[in-house]
């Protein structure tokens, strides 16, 4: 049975993170997720002893979770299977080629009703920036190629936990605006982060001299933020599951209702009537 290709040259993200961990990462995204994994895990009532967290960057979640097994995002996970009660797997889900193969793995590593929450980025991230060099490229080469990982939508990241095998699977997403003096800025900005093109389709073909610089202006022109500078979206998106166990709450069968919805809202049951087609001419 053939495979489909990668997605990601694993070789080459590896030597971009490892180049913005000596050149001081620029990791303010990671900490913002971090809060926000912290305040929900504060929502939740239960207590967790056993976490592990799947990250590119450890020393920042050493410090949010000291207790904690820190783990790399290789495509096999180090984690053992039924030992941990949380898995957190922060923004790092968006560059993996087994996307399902990473939350399964998760999920195996999990004890009954233990927790899962991931991290990544979705598919309005950098929207911006896709849309200028592709509109650049185009311009200036006739051409088009991968130059932004493309990130997945909120409902098809959703349907990933179910197809996982979790329970109570619940997706969600926040989106954040940063704004930088120029194109250029925040392309230096996604290499500090370890985020720069790193798709195994990717070019290898040197680009025009004046590629950057037009795409640098296209981008001021097209999406400008207060006081001369540009805005770049970043959409983060959450996935929460719990690893199956008796006590969870489950749907009712079908037909299983004991009482009618007519009693409990109080009205008169009606037969229904015929379907109206309401689109019109």
């Amino acid at each position: 049975m053939s495979h489909p290709p990668d997605l990601t040259d694993r070789r080459t993200l590896l030597v971009r993170r490892a180049r913005a961990l000596r050149q001081g990462a620029e990791l303010f995204l990671h900490e913002e997720v971090a809060d926000e994994i912290e305040e929900r895990l504060s929502e939740v009532n239960k207590s967790f002893t056993a976490p592990a967290v799947v990250t590119a960057f450890p020393d920042l979640w050493r410090n949010r979770l000291p207790e904690a097994r820190i783990v790399a995002d290789d495509e096999v996970l180090d984690l053992a299977e039924g030992g941990h009660d949380l898995v957190i797997h922060a923004l790092a889900l968006h560059w993996a080629n087994d996307p399902v193969g990473q939350l399964v793995q998760a999920r195996r590593a999990l004890k009954p009703d233990g927790l899962f929450i991931a991290a990544l980025f979705g598919g309005r991230t950098l929207n911006e920036l896709r849309t200028v060099l592709a509109e650049t490229e185009s311009r200036l080469t006739g051409g088009l190629s991968p130059r932004v990982l493309p990130m997945g939508e909120i409902r098809d990241l959703g349907g990933l936990l179910q197809r996982a095998g979790f329970a109570l699977p619940v997706a969600d997403s926040l989106a954040k605006t940063v704004t930088y003096r120029s194109a250029f800025h925040l392309i230096a900005d996604l290499r500090a982060m370890g985020e720069s093109n790193a798709l195994a389709a990717r070019s290898r073909r040197p680009v025009p001299r004046q590629f950057f610089p037009e795409a640098a202006a296209l981008y001021a022109a097209h999406f400008p933020a207060p006081e001369g500078r540009i805005a770049a979206t970043f959409d983060i998106c959450f996935l929460t599951g719990w690893a199956p166990h008796e006590s969870q709450q489950k749907p009712l069968r079908p037909g299983s209702a004991v009482a009618r919805l007519a009693e409990a809202l109080g009205t008169v049951e009606r037969p229904a009537g015929p379907v109206r087609d309401k689109g019109g001419d």
